[in-house]
């Protein structure tokens, strides 16, 4: 019965990093490059800051910096009809650390910042350079921090949540349960997940929480089965991740009688990573979200060509961020929020996304599931918004 076990025995410990990522960020500008080379502004070209936790006490905190700087060094290589005068700016990831910098950027001709990482740090970041009228595309997936002059790059809990709900019921599913930790990723989750599900005509078939422990899972188990029983449930939809419940959930709740013969597991985070995921027998069959693989496979092609290294998981924020920009610059708009939330978006490394007007965004997903171990794509990424899945 507890042959999973291992696989999470001490994750518990840890915050759902896979579900949440809350958010990141040293002061004078530490680098500057432009597409004509060297330090020194080329002309005309377009002024943007780059905040990254350079300095940070964290080792894998200063990795991701550099990966989110190579990932922007990139984009302005791709770019072609508009020039870029790239300024990264280090935070150490702390919060007045950043807001110093985005001063600093400001004036230093800063006419939009990309970043910082941490919720705190964006706060800060936005609200300094909030009465000079520059906007802030923060390296979060943390709705609760967006608006105003502030909008997050992050893959949201919505996005994911709206996608998989509106495939669910497109697939018969009509009445869907949430289970969620309590701590803060699980909560906001949770609204995501009855807020979606509500959006789509579906039914919401009951939520349970647990306790964020392994005896939290085990103890919700029995009120799971009751939930989805009294409920009539025909999918249950999860907002563990492998470094949290999932792995015992997916063991337990076939052993109690609500195995994938019974309820369509959907997972609110990805299943296919890390690979060992893809073993558990009970995600067989699950159904989660994947940012566009073929484009994501070509930016982790080339930036292992150019870095020589994988780059880390949200490293191409920092290149979606420069494509927006570089986009509307090339069109020759600037950069306010009317043309920032244009309806049509913008074409990222991972897909298709857009910001909306209040801050937060959305992206192009496909909808995926695991067949004998292997990821097999059950609905492709849009390729534009009004296709599938928007």
């Amino acid at each position: 019965m507890f042959a999973v076990l291992d696989v999470i025995r001490k994750p518990f410990t840890r915050l759902m990093a896979g579900l949440v990522i809350l958010l990141l960020a040293a002061c004078g500008p530490v680098s500057t490059v432009t597409t004509g080379g060297g330090g020194t502004p080329t002309r005309g070209a377009v002024p943007v800051a780059l905040l990254v936790p350079h300095g940070s006490a964290d080792a894998q905190e200063g990795q991701l910096a550099r990966d989110l700087e190579s990932a922007a060094r990139l984009a302005v290589s791709d770019l072609s009809g508009v020039q870029i005068d790239l300024r990264v700016y280090g935070t150490a990831g702390q919060a007045e650390q950043a807001r110093q910098a985005a001063l600093n950027a400001v004036e230093d001709g800063a006419r939009i910042i990309i970043g910082p990482l941490h919720a705190e740090s964006a706060n800060a970041v936005a609200v300094a350079v909030a009465p000079r009228n520059i906007n802030v595309l923060a390296f979060s997936n943390n709705p609760t921090i967006a608006g105003g002059n502030l909008f997050i790059l992050g893959q949201t809990f919505e996005t994911t949540a709206d996608r998989l709900a509106e495939y669910a019921t497109r697939q018969g599913k009509s009445r869907i349960m949430a289970v969620y930790s309590d701590n803060l990723a699980g909560r906001l989750g949770r609204a995501a997940i009855e807020q979606a599900v509500r959006a789509n005509g579906a039914t919401l078939a009951g939520s349970v929480g647990y306790e964020f422990s392994q005896d939290g899972v085990l103890n919700a188990v029995p009120n799971i089965r009751q939930t989805a029983e009294t409920n009539a449930a025909d999918a249950i939809f999860l907002t563990a991740n492998t470094a949290g419940a999932l792995p015992l959930f997916s063991q337990m709740l076939p052993e109690n009688g609500l195995g994938p013969d019974r309820v369509q597991y959907i997972g609110l985070s990805r299943w296919d990573t890390p690979p060992q995921t893809l073993a558990l027998p009970g995600v067989q069959g699950g159904w989660f979200t994947l940012p566009d693989p073929n484009r994501t496979a070509r930016f982790n092609s080339r930036f292992q060509a150019a870095n020589a290294r994988a780059p880390h998981p949200i490293a191409g924020l920092a290149y979606d961020g420069l494509a927006a920009i570089g986009a509307l610059a090339k069109s020759g708009q600037d950069l306010g929020r009317a043309n920032l939330t244009q309806p049509a978006g913008f074409q990222g490394v991972n897909g298709v996304f857009r910001l909306r007007a209040d801050g937060t965004n959305e992206r192009g997903l496909a909808v995926a599931t695991i067949i004998d171990q292997q990821v097999t794509i059950l609905s492709p990424a849009p390729q534009s918004f009004g296709g599938a899945g928007f």
